[in-house]
């Protein structure tokens, strides 16, 4: 499927100008030269800067001479991201939206139709962006990194969720590395800074009986952000508020693009052990953490015991068994 002509893929003219402004910020670039560069004719130039600034890029215009840029914006467009990932897997099939509903939905569509791994799915917000057991992920414009992988591992069915938890370790590499901040993973798919959540990592596949047809590993991740909506404000947290300092969005996702490629080859060649293995060294709730274990049937408290080989939660309950969690929510037991 060509990057063109998936719906509401955003425009490669819009991108292109984005682009030409931001290589040449704070220089003044006349409609002229950017009609020509960017394909589009000299009477509708400034219809296209205007599509930019509902964007919220601000293009600032100066009069008989063009237009520029104040600073570059921090956004994730594949002209920009390209360059960085050369020689990566994720460096080739960049699916960019400006607005979608969720990262995840498009990722699938790509996924039914062959689109081949390791295609990126990135939206600078989303409408429907969703987390575990259907639960609502707020996603503000611009802010934070909204992105989905499409991945065609040969796995059998039971190994596709560890992918969640190598997200996890691949996001909380990233972070550290660049922020030096204090990252933890709640079992499965939460990244933790002092208790709040920054990030979360929602894994749907599409399966055979025994074999593994596609896997998407979406990641939405609070960079700079600085304040959250309603009942998100007690609970959530961003890279920004944690360091004081705006972070750049571009930076953190190559970073962590890069690290989840490692990841994943590593998964591949030395199999579930390995992740396993890294997840009890880095979360604080893989072991001897007292936690609530809620599902469908029941809740029940008890203390975290390592995982088992397929990455499951061991959970020791207060008669002494100990349960597997398969699926359900892991909170700590206050």
């Amino acid at each position: 499927m060509a990057q063109e002509s998936l719906p509401g893929t955003t425009d490669r003219r819009l991108a292109g100008l984005l682009t030409l402004l931001a290589k040449n910020a704070t220089i003044v670039i006349s409609g002229a030269r950017i009609a020509k560069e960017v394909g589009v004719s000299g009477s509708m130039v400034w219809q296209w800067v205007e599509r930019l600034r509902e964007l919220g890029v601000k293009v600032k215009s100066q009069p008989g001479a063009g237009y520029f840029l104040e600073q570059v914006p921090d956004i994730l467009t594949p002209d920009m991201l390209k360059p960085r990932l050369k020689g990566s897997l994720f460096g080739k099939r960049i699916f960019h939206f400006f607005k979608t509903d969720s990262t995840n939905r498009v990722a699938l569509e790509l996924g039914h139709a062959g689109e081949p791994e390791g295609a990126v799915v990135l939206a600078e917000e989303q409408t429907a962006g969703r987390g575990r057991a259907g639960r609502a992920w707020d996603s503000q414009r611009a802010a934070g990194i909204y992105v989905t992988l499409l991945l065609r591992p040969k796995l059998a069915p039971v190994q596709a969720p560890l992918l969640t938890m190598m997200a996890g370790l691949s996001a909380h590499s990233a972070v550290q590395a660049l922020t030096g901040l204090d990252v933890d993973l709640k079992w499965p798919n939460d990244l933790l800074i002092q208790g709040k959540k920054v990030g979360g990592i929602l894994t749907e596949m599409h399966a055979e009986p025994n074999q593994v047809r596609f896997v998407i590993v979406g990641i939405g991740l609070n960079v700079n952000q600085e304040k959250f909506p309603g009942e998100f404000a007690n609970i959530a947290t961003s890279l920004r508020t944690e360091t004081g300092k705006p972070q750049s969005r571009t930076e953190v996702l190559v970073r962590l693009l890069r690290e989840f490629e490692s990841d994943y080859n590593r998964f591949l060649q030395e199999g579930v052990a390995s992740v396993v293995a890294r997840f009890e060294s880095v979360s604080s709730y893989a072991k001897g953490k007292r936690v609530r274990v809620t599902n469908g049937t029941e809740s029940y408290v008890g203390t975290t015991a390592g995982l088992g080989p397929e990455g499951l939660l061991q959970v020791e309950r207060e008669d002494g068994r100990v349960t597997a969690v398969i699926s359900g929510d892991v909170a700590e037991a206050r």
